[in-house]
């Protein structure tokens, strides 16, 4: 079943000698007027993978959403972000003025950064009780919660770097953890979100195709 807080797929085909975004293959060239059949392989048209997950079907991972609403709806760019850990059965631990929050439904629409590494598939076995042992600190408690500075981010991170610690591994700071791992993700997700607008809003998308000497050919399919 899909998920309802999942958008239309793109997808993306080649004509008129330009790359066209569209949330089907139209009869018709938005463009020209012609009809859109291809011809050759290259202009076949191709899906556009979505950069979102649903984050109960992701184990052993940290993830963002945002706070309220979803990427494809709410989310402007500026919008405050939550995060979390998933347990190896998808419940999603996160720290809010409530506490540590165990959340079985709500993350369906999410950006993932899977945390089991090869070096750390050990872990995996002991992955739930860590992190439920980790969460029933005093650390964690509602009053401790400060928003800008003791807050879901503080939480997913500190259990990341206690991970880290039982491996013999350096601990990661928020910056080198954010620009590493997080970042190249939100920025994939960023270019969806501008993409997936501008067709809502148009109908289609436009782009030039890149010079065989500067890009992938017709046939990829990331965005």
């Amino acid at each position: 079943m899909q998920c309802p807080e999942t958008g239309k797929p793109i997808i993306k085909f080649n004509h008129c000698q330009k790359y066209v975004y569209s949330f089907g293959v139209p009869r018709r060239c938005p463009l020209c007027g012609q009809d859109v059949g291809s011809r050759r392989l290259e202009e076949a048209p191709v899906s556009i993978s979505e950069p979102f997950t649903n984050g109960h079907r992701e184990k052993c991972s940290f993830l963002l959403r945002p706070t309220r609403g979803t990427f494809l709806r709410e989310y402007d760019g500026r919008s405050d972000l939550h995060v979390g850990i998933t347990s190896t059965g998808g419940v999603v631990y996160n720290y809010t003025v409530h506490g540590v929050q165990r959340d079985e439904v709500g993350w369906e629409q999410s950006v993932s950064v899977p945390l089991l590494r090869p070096g750390l598939f050990g872990l995996l076995d002991q992955w739930d009780k860590f992190l439920e042992d980790f969460s029933a600190t005093g650390a964690w408690l509602p009053h401790r919660y400060e928003e800008d500075h003791h807050n879901c981010y503080s939480y997913a991170l500190a259990f990341i770097n206690c991970v880290l610690a039982t491996e013999g591994e350096e601990p990661l700071d928020r910056e080198e953890f954010t620009e590493k791992f997080v970042v190249p993700r939100t920025r994939k997700a960023s270019k969806y979100i501008m993409l997936y607008h501008a067709i809502e809003e148009q109908g289609f998308y436009v782009t030039e195709p890149p010079s065989p000497q500067t890009g992938p050919g017709p046939g990829s399919g990331s965005c």
